[in-house]
């Protein structure tokens, strides 16, 4: 499971910047006005020694009465309460502040590590106003400038040190891990009940009854699995409000932490935007997933009814084409028995591995049938292909051109080994390498 980490301060002291440097692209919106993110910014981090969460928050400044300010406030106050690591940013050139002061004072409280960081420090001059600092009674922090890179990568590789020490369980990689993902009220605990048999989750008609994610182990047919039951993730906009501090980095977590994600929709409602923002860090995460549209038996409906909300679900999640879908009814238990043997075939499939010899045979009859396009005005030669990992099985492709694989020639060769293997319902992954990184 990824440790999280949050960056909180005061409005425009360059929170978004860091986040956007830090991530390694342009995520989160820039800009001079204060308050531009409003919302809690989430993103993996791939590109130092350990993975991590980072959350981006809107700013805080306690002093604040005002609606947007409170709700920015409470975003920050979820954040830290979900984040392992806190980096406390403050700006440089503005100084020391009645904000920066009050904020310092609630995260003492907090007992979590905290990085007390001050930002846009791109000179001399500023660096010795920085040690004004100091008076907020701490004994050392950063001096960084995210807009011109400078510090970020030392402070990084501070902040991983700090993170949690990772505990394994035992038995864990003979353990199905099942996430149940969705917006509020779609019916997430009822079809947990439904498939463990019993009252584990608390199922209320009232939206976002559940608060965490919750984890039970079971068996079914002499397999084990854990189903992470999550808290619904509700529009970024609702989060704020105090009565709905569920986590949504709590979902995102369970999400990180599962083999197979049952994305749960709403048969009554559709399918809806957000149902493909919920999707679409499941994707990201490299996840098997199943859609479970529920609630089927309460729809109005005749013989073409589930073909056109096939057809939806198809074009609206084309990134998830891959993804089998099963119409259930949590409630009367309606094809829910299908679930478990559709998640067995799925992590048959998210655990696969192919011989090299196989997968080159298929390899090369695809690059026959259809050469790659010139890149940079040179033809693109393949040397090679070999599985270096699972869940998601996982391909190197070494080629003299890897930057100048277009998209499209990728989606092709992905639709190839789905085709030959039979990797129906789990994501691949595709990488191209150089000729200088084949093994000697």
């Amino acid at each position: 499971m990824r440790p999280i980490v949050a960056i909180v301060g005061r409005p425009n002291v360059g929170k978004s910047t860091l986040f956007n440097r830090i991530i390694g692209t342009r995520k989160a919106i820039v800009d001079d006005m204060p308050g531009v993110t409003r919302d809690r910014n989430y993103g993996n981090v791939d590109r130092f020694d350990v993975p991590f969460t980072l959350i981006d928050t809107g700013g805080f400044e306690p002093v604040s009465q005002e609606l947007l300010l409170q709700q920015m406030r409470t975003q920050s106050q979820l954040a830290m309460e979900e984040a392992d690591v806190i980096i406390f940013l403050m700006d440089g050139r503005s100084g020391l502040t009645v904000a920066d002061r009050e904020v310092s004072a609630m995260l003492r409280k907090v007992k979590k590590p905290v990085f007390h960081v001050v930002n846009k420090v791109d000179g001399d001059k500023v660096e010795a106003l920085a040690a004004e600092f100091y008076e907020l009674g701490i004994s050392e922090f950063h001096t960084i400038s995210a807009a011109h890179n400078r510090g970020v990568g030392d402070l990084i590789d501070e902040v991983i040190t700090a993170f949690p020490k990772k505990t394994v369980a035992v038995d864990d990689e003979e353990v199905t891990k099942i996430a149940v993902v969705g917006r509020p009220n779609v019916g997430k605990s009822s079809l947990v009940n439904r498939l463990l048999g019993f009252e584990r989750s608390v199922a209320n008609p009232i939206a976002g009854t559940t608060r965490d994610s919750v984890d039970t182990y079971f068996t079914c047919n002499k397999k084990r699995y854990l189903l992470i039951d999550t808290a619904g993730i509700r529009r970024k906009g609702k989060v704020s409000l105090k009565i709905e501090t569920y986590s949504v980095v709590d979902a995102l977590r369970s999400i990180e932490q599962a083999d197979v994600v049952l994305i749960v929709i709403n048969a009554e409602e559709g399918v809806t935007e957000h149902d493909t923002k919920i999707a679409g860090y499941a994707y990201e995460a490299g996840r098997s997933c199943l859609f479970v549209v529920n609630k089927w038996d309460t729809v109005t409906k005749d013989n073409a009814s589930m073909g056109k909300f096939i057809e939806k679900i198809r074009m609206d999640f084309k990134y998830l084409a891959f993804a089998p879908i099963v119409f259930v009814s949590a409630k009367s238990g309606q094809r829910t028995g299908k679930i478990i043997p559709m998640v067995d075939e799925l992590m048959e499939q998210y655990t696969k591995r192919i011989s090299t010899a196989d997968l080159n045979n298929v390899f090369k009859e695809a690059i026959d049938i259809h050469h790659a396009p010139l890149a940079t005005g040179r033809r693109v030669k393949f040397f090679y292909a070999t599985q270096v990992a699972i869940k998601p099985p996982s391909f190197v492709i070494f080629t003299n051109q890897p930057e100048g694989i277009h998209f499209s020639y990728e989606r092709y060769l992905t639709n190839k080994f789905r085709e030959a293997f039979g990797f129906n319902g789990t994501p691949l992954k595709l990488m191209f390498r150089g000729r200088d990184k084949m093994k000697k």
